[in-house]
C-alpha cells in the first residue's frame, strides 16, 4: 500500500507539467488559424486577400477553455482537499470542449466555414475550398494531452503532496500563538536580537552606549 502511495505521489510533477504545458500551447494555438484557403486555391478564384487572416477561421472558444483550464491547474497547485479535486474537474471538462470544439468547428462543420469565408471574399462557394492548418492539429494534440493529464489528476490527486499550512492566511489560533510568544521573555530577547542584526549592529561587540 506504501509503495502504491508513493507511486502516486511521483506523478504530481509529470502529470501537473504535462497539463500545464498541454493546456498552454493549447492556448496559443486557439487564437491562430484553424481552417484556411489556400492561397493557390483563393488566386485561382480571382480573389485576393493580403493577410492569412482575411482567408482562414479560428475557433477562440478553443483559446478561452485552454485559458480557462490552465487557471484551473494553477489553482490546483496551490489548494487543497476538496477545491483541489474541484480545479482538477475544471481543467477536465475545459480540456475535453476544447477538443470538442476543434473536432466540431474543424471536421464536422468545415463546410459551413468555406460558405462563410466564400460569402466575406466574394467568391463562388464551388470554386471556395478550406484547409485544416497546423495550428488546428497542433490544438487537438495539446488539447487531448490535457484531457488526459486532467483525467489522471482527478484520480490522483488524493494522494498528491499538498502545500503546507504555513502559507494559509493567518488565523485566530496563529494571531493568539504569536501574541504568547511576544510575552515569552526567551522570544522576545531573540526578536530583539534579529532586530539589532536587522539595524546592523553586531551582536558580538556587547552593549554600546546609545
Amino acid at each position: 500500500m506504501a509503495d502504491d502511495t508513493d507511486g502516486a505521489r511521483r506523478t504530481f510533477g509529470p502529470v501537473v507539467l504535462l497539463g500545464l504545458a498541454g493546456s498552454g500551447f493549447a492556448a496559443v494555438a486557439g487564437h491562430k488559424e484553424m481552417l484556411a484557403i489556400p492561397e493557390a486555391t483563393l488566386t485561382a478564384a480571382g480573389g485576393i486577400a493580403p493577410t492569412v487572416q482575411e482567408r482562414s477561421v479560428e475557433f477562440p472558444l478553443a483559446g478561452a477553455l485552454a485559458l480557462v483550464a490552465l487557471a484551473a491547474w494553477g489553482v490546483l497547485l496551490v489548494t487543497r482537499g476538496v477545491v483541489r479535486r474541484g480545479a482538477g474537474v475544471l481543467a477536465l471538462v475545459a480540456a475535453a470542449g476544447i477538443v470538442v470544439v476543434v473536432v466540431v468547428g474543424g471536421f464536422v462543420q468545415d463546410d459551413e466555414a468555406a460558405s462563410d469565408l466564400a460569402t466575406r471574399l466574394g467568391l463562388n462557394l464551388a470554386a471556395v475550398e478550406v484547409e485544416r492548418s497546423g495550428w488546428l492539429w497542433v490544438a487537438l494534440g495539446c488539447a487531448t494531452v490535457a484531457l488526459v493529464a486532467a483525467g489522471a489528476a482527478v484520480r490522483l490527486v488524493p494522494s498528491w503532496p499538498e502545500m503546507g499550512s504555513r502559507y494559509d492566511a493567518p488565523t485566530v489560533a496563529g494571531t493568539t500563538a504569536a501574541t504568547a510568544s511576544a510575552d515569552d521573555p526567551a522570544e522576545q530577547s531573540n526578536l530583539d536580537l534579529w532586530k539589532s542584526l536587522d539595524e546592523g549592529h553586531d551582536p558580538t561587540d556587547g552593549p554600546t552606549d546609545r
